[in-house]
């Protein structure tokens, strides 16, 4: 059994057992026509078949490519799906706005987006699941209470370069897996062009920090670029406030998040 094939059983049994303890038993999900999102809806597919909404939630901003490929991929698997627009909130808010610079434009986008896929979980009383990857996680790329937002995330535990090879191996259609990563966000937005490099660069270098631990000194010798690590290792830290909960000021004996803090799943 090859190593993607044992990591696609496993999130297909980690989905399923942690969706069905809550007593919920759909899942929902935004599907981009990226490559994060066509990979969960996959996993997810296998898991809970019909139980499944694919939704489509372009802007002004979203390619027809982008488009076309989600509408491929729910082809392709036989996915169910349907389109909420974030478009007239959008214009809506930039009209209010007039002076918003792209990042204000994708933070309002990523929030409208997932305050558009949660109204629609409630409706469906399903489970928003999560698409952002490790690599995206680790360097704050992300928007907090936007895409950063689920119930459940099965791929946070995979470098981008890894969650392209898992595509591979669940067969995701060939013009996601080709096409360079972006969240259309804006117009002509590009993940790696904001990042600064290739993904493939800056998962190779935060592996040796965050899984081998090597020191920045270390990780220099064996040729990864000085000026790249010091930006990961920024990231990393300067962001580290959107992998946690908010902190709650302490001013009792059993404080949440502090002393009562028990699993997220505990039940009576």
């Amino acid at each position: 059994m090859s190593k993607y094939s044992q990591i696609s059983d496993y999130l297909e049994r980690f989905l399923d057992n942690e969706v069905r303890k809550t007593s919920i038993n759909k899942v929902v999900i935004g599907l981009s026509g990226g490559l994060d999102s066509a990979v969960v809806a996959v996993l997810a597919h296998k898991a809970f078949k019909d139980d499944l909404l694919c939704v489509k939630m372009p802007s002004h901003y979203s390619s027809k490519n982008s488009l076309d490929d989600a509408d491929a991929l729910c082809k392709d698997f036989g996915m169910r799906s349907e389109e909420a627009s974030i478009e007239p909130m959008l214009k809506a808010y930039e009209e209010l706005n007039p002076n918003m610079d792209n990042l204000r434009k994708g933070n309002f986008s990523s929030r409208m987006r997932m305050s558009t896929i949660f109204d629609i979980s409630a409706r469906e009383n399903a489970l928003v699941l999560g698409t952002s990857n490790k690599s995206e996680l680790m360097l704050g790329y992300g928007t907090l209470f936007g895409d950063l937002s689920s119930a459940i995330n099965p791929i946070g535990d995979l470098y981008k370069s890894e969650v392209y090879e898992l595509a591979k191996y669940l067969g995701v259609t060939q013009s996601i897996i080709e096409k360079a990563p972006s969240a259309d966000l804006w117009d002509g937005q590009s993940d790696e062009e904001d990042l600064g490099y290739t993904y493939a660069q800056l998962d190779e270098a935060m592996k040796l920090y965050v899984e081998d631990r090597l020191t920045k000194e270390e990780i220099v010798k064996k040729g990864i670029d000085a000026k790249m690590l010091d930006m990961i290792i920024r990231r990393i830290f300067g962001n580290h406030f959107k992998r946690k909960m908010p902190i709650i000021a302490k001013l009792t004996s059993r404080t949440i998040n502090h002393d009562f803090n028990y699993p997220r799943d505990i039940t009576l």
